[in-house]
């Protein structure tokens, strides 16, 4: 059986790093870069002419693209899938961003092995955060106070599952970890989110910082 291919739009004001991952890219079968924007008109128009699976995005380059640049994707075409790989070092911008319901963030020091991953857990509907990234919603996270201080609704196996996530590990490393299947693993996730009422993963992330429940 032929494995489905993913369309995949570069969208950097910097020629070399559309380049770069558009070389990544070519090593496999699973991605076709179908487009190159190196600013918000042209990404407007490639979505528009040829829509994408997947854009690919640095939204901090001022007068090419923003944060501003990502909400609009997210709000004109929510089936689009977002992986940003963006140098900012701006904690409220990332934060923004992420809150948005980004779910899939690397920094341009990330390797080839990291960024390939990020684009598998684009096509598994995974979050994928780099370690920089985590440690900013972290960070950003001790100043809020956005839940209860009740007593959890959780079980004992549905905590471990948040605090896995919390590290970043994909549903198949839960799995693994836990000895449970993958299709297991999104069963306790689905529950967890109904229960805690949050959409989210990047929520989740948050709600296990404040509860103490990060390792």
């Amino acid at each position: 059986m032929q494995e489905e291919t993913y369309k995949v739009l570069l969208a950097d004001a910097q020629f070399l790093i559309r380049f770069a991952l558009k070389e990544l890219l070519k090593k496999t079968n699973t991605f076709s870069v179908i487009g190159e924007a190196g600013n918000e008109a042209e990404l407007n128009k490639i979505i528009a002419e040829t829509p994408p699976d997947i854009i690919v995005i640095d939204y901090n380059q001022p007068g090419f693209f923003s944060v501003q640049s990502i909400k609009n994707i997210k709000e004109q075409h929510p089936t689009i899938e977002l992986l940003v790989i963006s140098s900012d070092d701006n904690k409220e911008n990332i934060y923004d961003v992420i809150n948005s319901g980004v779910l899939r963030f690397l920094t341009k020091k990330c390797d080839a092995h990291e960024i390939n991953e990020a684009f598998r857990a684009v096509i598994r509907g995974e979050k994928f955060f780099c370690a920089s990234i985590f440690n900013f919603i972290f960070e950003m996270s001790f100043s809020q106070n956005n839940y209860s201080s009740n007593p959890l609704p959780l079980s004992a196996r549905e905590l471990e599952i948040v605090q896995l996530i919390a590290q970043g590990l994909v549903a198949k490393e839960i799995g693994k970890n836990l000895n449970l299947s993958t299709h297991t693993v999104y069963t306790h996730r689905k529950n967890i989110m109904e229960k805690l009422k949050l959409r989210r993963s990047s929520e989740l992330v948050l709600f296990a910082v404040n509860k103490g429940l990060l390792l």
